[in-house]
């Protein structure tokens, strides 16, 4: 009975692996490989893969609306008779009526028609562009979210060494109290300062617990799923020509070409709707019976069998303004496809100018951050030999430590922000 109830309790691959006492396996990954995990699991960019393909099929029924179409018709009509030979109702021709024919209807003359096919072809177009709207979209989160880990990581690092350095400090403030060359004063600082940095060691460590449960729900179905991910912040990363990434963002942009698009699928909306304007041809051939007897031929010989052609000229004369108003209706949408468009051109032009500056700007400040926390650390190693010399205080060590702790994580927030700048051109540039 036991042996049943932890069969039963262990029955999916998670639960069973945690009954024997079993962990997921931990993962490391990359920024490439976090990406292509979060396509797989995105609703938004599944969303848009599958709207791609019902466009698609909207194409297909465009292109076959333009074609012949074949169906059989079978039918029986039974008609009240009167002692005459079409019975009581006049528009039947005999009480009974036999039909089984295969007919062909093709409408072989549609403006309207040809240019919904151009309106549907521009639509699944759209539709695929979307896809790479959606797939950035979802990039920039996923380099958002991934740098987020990447820093939180470094921040417990610094959180570590700045610890170090407070129970180091701590230890000798100690020492030399008991030595009598120190006041107890300063231990009571010392263990302040640590206390700070414990608290420091905690936030840091909560700050990676919650960056990773934000990345691993674009990531895994499992959230507890076991990852790590590569530090690749290098301060010596390029930003790259900038005529270069101009031509590449503009060149390989989705917003841009969802937009032209779409101005295209309305500019044939407007054609269709102009189309019904103009006449229409229909052609329809039949085969097969209409007569009074499921037969061949009638009782006097003579054939059922046959053929039947008729062709049809649909002339418009007269609607009351809805074709006038169809047409102006498409003619707003065209001229709001137009709008959007030249906003998307501008919105790039704007989006490559914002992005180089920002970049920029984290790189000088990057560089200027170095140096700082280049010499916060001698600051701090000149104070503790100062210290240790009797010319400096503890409160002078414990500010210089203040100091090389948020330098520490000064330099790799903008070692961060460098980095998801160079992300964003990258995204704009199609890299990813």
């Amino acid at each position: 009975m036991k042996l049943r109830l932890r069969w039963a309790t262990c029955v999916p691959a998670l639960l069973a692996a945690a009954c024997y006492g079993q962990q997921p396996q931990s993962l490391t990954i990359d920024l490439a490989n976090a990406i292509d995990r979060a396509r797989a699991f995105s609703p938004q960019f599944q969303a848009a893969t599958l709207a791609s393909l019902s466009a698609r099929e909207d194409s297909v029924q465009a292109r076959a609306a333009l074609k012949p179409t074949v169906d059989i018709l079978n039918g029986y009509m039974f008609t009240q008779g009167n002692g005459t030979d079409t019975g009581t109702f006049v528009t039947s021709n005999g009480v009974h009526l036999f039909d089984e024919q295969a007919r062909v209807n093709a409408e072989v003359f549609s403006v309207t028609k040809r240019a919904q096919l151009r309106q549907a072809q521009a639509a699944e177009a759209a539709a695929r562009a979307r896809i790479d709207v959606a797939r950035r979209g979802l990039v920039a989160t996923v380099i958002a979210n991934y740098y987020s880990v990447v820093a939180a990581k470094r921040r417990i690092a610094n959180a570590k060494k700045s610890l170090d350095e407070a129970e180091a400090f701590l230890t000798l403030t100690s020492k030399q109290e008991a030595g009598g060359e120190v006041a107890h004063s300063d231990v009571l600082r010392a263990q302040i300062q640590r206390s700070q940095r414990q608290r420091e060691s905690i936030e840091a460590s909560a700050t990676l617990d919650k960056t990773k449960v934000d990345l691993a729900v674009l990531l895994f179905q499992d959230l507890a799923q076991a990852f790590d991910v590569v530090d690749d912040l290098n301060p010596k990363a390029d930003v790259g020509n900038g005529d270069e990434v101009a031509r590449l963002a503009v060149t390989n942009n989705p917003d841009i070409a969802a937009a032209e698009a779409t101005a295209q699928q309305a500019r044939y909306g407007v054609r269709a709707a102009q189309g019904l304007r103009y006449p229409t041809v229909d052609l329809n051939y039949a085969f097969g019976i209409d007569a009074n007897q499921f037969a061949y031929r009638n009782p006097d010989g003579q054939r059922y069998l046959g053929s039947v052609v008729a062709a049809t000229v649909t002339v418009p004369v007269w609607n009351f303004g809805s074709t006038k108003s169809r047409i102006k209706q498409s003619q707003l949408v065209q001229q709001q496809a137009e709008n959007d468009l030249n906003f998307a051109r501008r919105q790039i032009q704007a989006n490559i100018s914002q992005f180089q500056i920002e970049a920029g700007i984290a790189r000088t400040q990057l560089l200027s951050l170095a140096d700082t926390g280049s010499l916060a650390e001698k600051n701090l190693s000149l104070t503790l030999l100062r210290y240790q010399a009797g010319e400096a205080s503890a409160l002078e060590v414990v500010d210089a430590q203040s100091i090389v702790a948020d330098a520490r994580n000064a330099y790799d927030d903008g070692l961060t922000r460098y980095r998801l700048a160079l992300a964003n051109i990258e995204t704009l540039t199609g890299r990813y």
